[in-house]
């Protein structure tokens, strides 16, 4: 999904919405200190899901479609293998320990390499209780898109994650992460109501509204966290711009996200987690357990009856606090078990999530962010397991 296709289509707005893509970011300003070697790359080079070339260059860190001029007696290493741009995750946690605090920004960037060391080279960090920001300019680490920190409903989230505000405070705590961030914003559109006793959504349809409002005049774009059946068309009514988990779709909101053109954020594998939150809450919130466990239970199917009706599915692991890093690959198996094929997990984890972000992938001149694997992925994607090498901006991971 193209950036200026979708703020095309967003409601409730006199004039569309300027986006900020994600190759303005930060995350792709020059890296001092990095000295990118040139590398002969025999593939075939996966362009696209149609498209690839049969050799390609990296130079100065930039891929090339052609050979270049080079000074006589430059050093050229050849590469041999299938390439593909590096895998993204849109819904990753830098900074968040697994006890649910801030880390140190040493701990931060060793959660980052982690994730880099498995082909993901590219991250939308979907709230973080610390300021990442400096991550961005060091070598040897992902790009890494910044949504500022989550803001949630006073009382309403887990403790200490969030900026918890009351309605008539959303719009000027968007406003604020918004300038904070990216160009991205992350809202907790539901969580147990413990009056209740089960999900519910935590804003009302003006608040969802207001909120989208206050981030697309911002030039940012605004996702939510949701896991309930009846926070989904509260947001997509509101001109949301993508949904997290969204283990509540029904045959309405997933019509409703195809035509609006809405991605979703695979988070299966924490999904899959939810047996353990339902037997936590069970003895006090019955309700809320056995709505968890029928989530938990309809997850392949709601996430193929989203695929099929033309839904884009974008991969996300929830990586950072309860889950440890470095499994997205735990997340393509996922996607399999829906019966998504190769391709379509290839497309869910690398072109898509970056025409999304409105990130290069392997274009001629673009920034050589890239994986070589031995076998073609779009054949079998656990060929993407063991990466034989992975680059950002043409320098190798993990090496000195």
């Amino acid at each position: 999904m193209s950036t200026a296709s979708h703020a095309s289509t967003a409601p409730h707005s006199s004039t569309a919405p300027s986006f900020r893509p994600a190759s303005a970011s930060p995350a792709y300003a020059p890296r001092p200190g990095q000295v990118a070697p040139v590398l002969h790359l025999r593939g075939p080079i996966l362009l696209g899901p149609d498209e690839e070339l049969s050799e390609a260059w990296v130079v100065g860190g930039a891929i090339r479609h052609e050979r270049p001029d080079l000074p006589r007696g430059t050093e050229i290493q050849r590469i041999d293998g299938f390439v593909v741009p590096g895998l993204a995750d849109l819904h990753c946690h830098i900074g968040i320990s697994g006890e649910g605090t801030g880390t140190s920004l040493a701990e931060a960037r060793a959660q980052a390499r982690t994730d880099l060391a498995t082909g993901v080279t590219l991250i939308r960090d979907a709230g973080s209780i610390i300021d990442t920001a400096p991550l961005q300019a060091e070598a040897r680490m992902p790009r890494l898109i910044r949504c500022g920190r989550h803001i949630a409903r006073t009382r309403r989230y887990l403790i200490g994650y969030a900026e918890e505000v009351e309605p008539e405070a959303l719009p000027g705590a968007v406003a604020e992460q918004a300038r904070r961030g990216d160009g991205w914003v992350k809202l907790v559109g539901d969580w147990i109501d413990r009056d209740a006793g089960d999900l519910t959504p935590t804003w009302n349809a003006a608040d969802f509204r207001a909120a989208a409002d206050a981030a697309h005049v911002e030039g940012a774009r605004i996702t939510t966290h949701t896991f309930d059946e009846e926070t989904l068309p509260l947001a997509l009514e509101a001109g949301f711009d993508c949904l997290e988990h969204a283990t509540g779709l029904t045959d309405d909101t997933i019509a409703q996200a195809a035509a609006a053109d809405v991605p979703v954020v695979t988070t299966l594998v924490n999904v899959g987690e939810f047996e353990q939150y339902a037997s936590a809450g069970e003895k006090k919130f019955p309700a809320y357990a056995a709505h968890m466990r029928a989530l938990r239970a309809g997850r392949y199917a709601r996430t193929r009856d989203a695929f099929d009706a033309g839904v884009s599915l974008l991969v996300g692991t929830d990586a950072g606090g309860v889950l440890g890093h470095g499994i997205i690959h735990d997340e393509l198996d996922e996607l399999s078990r829906c019966g998504l094929g190769a391709s379509a997990i290839l497309e869910a984890s690398s072109w898509a999530p970056r025409a999304f972000l409105g990130a290069p992938a392997l274009e001629d001149g673009a920034p050589a962010d890239l994986v070589v694997v031995r076998e073609d992925p779009r054949t079998d994607h656990r060929a993407l397991r063991d990466p034989e090498l992975v680059l950002v901006g043409g320098v190798r991971a993990g090496r000195d």
